[in-house]
């Protein structure tokens, strides 16, 4: 169970960073996946740092010029709320990328590596799918303007769903705890529903068949 969710995750993580045609995924060693991983993190956490800070500087203005207008105020603590938020989510991904290698080195590295690289070669050879998959089941929404981690935290789940025998449950829920670690706060109930759909729409499609 641990090796597959820290398979999940690798994936996750990695995919921006590794080769999308399935022949080069299938050669990529544990080392490249990981780095991937980590790389992604380190390049998510120094973004967010870098926008906390930016957004921790407009507040500070902005308190600088409440004191001679009180309308500012409000908006300023919402400036400075809203920097630390991003400074804690900044921090979480650098602690995720200095914690990720023990992970995999307390995980099965074997069973890690091979349930990480099958997940994407499945998603990239049947991408198209996926994603026609994902659209009919999204309600007033569309695919590409989500977030890409929702986005790859869907194609991951359905792909465990229809090309790798995976349990409805399980995948629906690694996926909410996924959205719940690397996603915003109200992403993972989004990612439930349309998964959920998802879901509904294979038992539709498997009793027509009988």
């Amino acid at each position: 169970m641990q090796a597959r969710r820290t398979a999940r995750e690798l994936a996750l993580l990695g995919m921006s960073q590794l080769p999308s045609t399935p022949d080069r995924l299938e050669i990529q060693e544990m080392e490249d996946v990981v780095l991937a991983a980590v790389r992604t993190l380190t390049t998510e956490g120094q973004e967010s740092l870098e926008t906390a800070m930016a957004e921790l500087q407009r507040g500070n203005d902005r308190l600088l010029s409440s004191q001679t207008r009180a309308a500012d105020l409000p908006s300023a603590r919402t400036m400075v709320g809203e920097a630390i938020a991003l400074a804690q989510s900044a921090i979480n991904r650098l602690s995720t990328a200095v914690e990720l290698p023990e992970l995999v080195q307390l995980a099965s590295q074997q069973e890690v590596h091979s349930y990480a690289v099958k997940i994407l070669v499945e998603l990239n050879t049947h991408r198209e799918a996926l994603d026609s998959c994902l659209e009919a089941a999204m309600v007033d929404w569309q695919l590409g303007r989500l977030p890409r981690i929702d986005r790859d935290i869907l194609r991951i789940a359905v792909t465990e769903l229809l090309y790798m025998g995976v349990q409805e449950q399980i995948a629906v829920n690694e996926a909410v705890e996924l959205a719940k670690r690397y996603s915003d706060h109200n992403s993972y109930r989004f990612i439930n529903g349309v998964l959920r759909r998802v879901v509904d729409q294979m038992k539709t499609q498997s009793s027509s068949l009988l």
